[in-house]
């Protein structure tokens, strides 16, 4: 009762406080949670299942392009883009996933793995006509809900908040779940797991593609709350940091961690 009682006022606040607060911290909170939605996401493999990324970037760019590109060429709108760049991150991460786990990659051999898969997804988007090449891709401003285009900040704020909190309950529903039990024991000991019959590479596939298809979301989001695309600039190393840095500051393994650690970041 009482955890249900501080959430119920948690959430009271978090859904009157951008009516009472400058721009200035709009914008800051809408960036708390869009990172921690980010870091969320990334916690499923890294935290929950002990497998490291330093390439995530590349499937935010992902949900990021193929949003982006579905409207202003064939005007799809992006609510339902961003779906789409969710399967195209999720069988991205398939086949990363089967060159890593198939073949044992483990620790530091799969991080170089990420790193590499995403600095080619850079360099593709670089040469890619229709992404807008190194000149990026500009998306017009037409307020629209539809185009997920607003007029301020207040609307971004709620779909950010909506954003982290699915991505919440995605993570404690996969902490109640057979899945979350076998990726924490994965994590914890995966020689041992896999002698106890525990299908490690069926199990470390599934989060993977959870983990890309949530960060393809996130990209979306992105999008259409700067309305510009580069790929130096969502392909680079830095953001992937910026992802994965949130839950090892707050816990990884965790549903609080990442939501403490962006908080904790964002304020600094």
């Amino acid at each position: 009762m009482v955890r249900i009682g501080v959430g119920t006022v948690v959430g009271l606040i978090l859904l009157a406080l951008p009516f009472w607060v400058s721009s200035t911290w709009q914008n800051l909170l809408i960036t708390v949670f869009y990172y921690a939605f980010l870091g969320q996401a990334w916690n499923i493999l890294g935290g929950y299942a002990g497998q490291l990324s330093l390439g995530h970037a590349a499937f935010f760019a992902i949900g990021a392009y193929t949003s982006a590109v579905l409207a202003v060429h064939y005007a799809v709108s992006p609510w339902l883009g961003m779906f789409v760049g969710a399967v195209l991150a999720a069988l991205l991460s398939l086949g990363i996933g089967y060159l890593g786990f198939r073949f044992g990659l483990r620790g530091f051999y799969f991080i170089l793995l990420t790193l590499a898969a995403a600095e080619i997804c850079r360099l593709v988007a670089l040469h890619v006509p229709i992404l807008g090449g190194y000149t990026g891709l500009f998306i017009n401003f037409t307020p629209n809900p539809w185009q997920f285009q607003f007029k301020g900040k207040i609307p971004y704020y709620f779909i950010a908040l909506g954003f982290l909190a699915f991505a919440s309950a995605v993570v404690w529903l996969l902490e109640q779940s057979k899945l979350g039990t076998y990726l924490v024991a994965i994590r914890e000991d995966e020689d041992a797991s896999e002698a106890l019959g525990v299908d490690t590479f069926r199990y470390k596939m599934m989060a993977y593609a959870l983990s890309a298809a949530l960060t393809a979301l996130g990209g979306t989001f992105y999008a259409y709350f700067q309305y510009y695309l580069q790929p130096n600039t969502v392909l680079n190393l830095n953001h992937s940091v910026d992802i994965m840095i949130r839950p090892i500051v707050g816990g990884m393994g965790t549903i609080l961690g990442p939501i403490l650690g962006s908080l904790l970041l964002e304020l600094l």
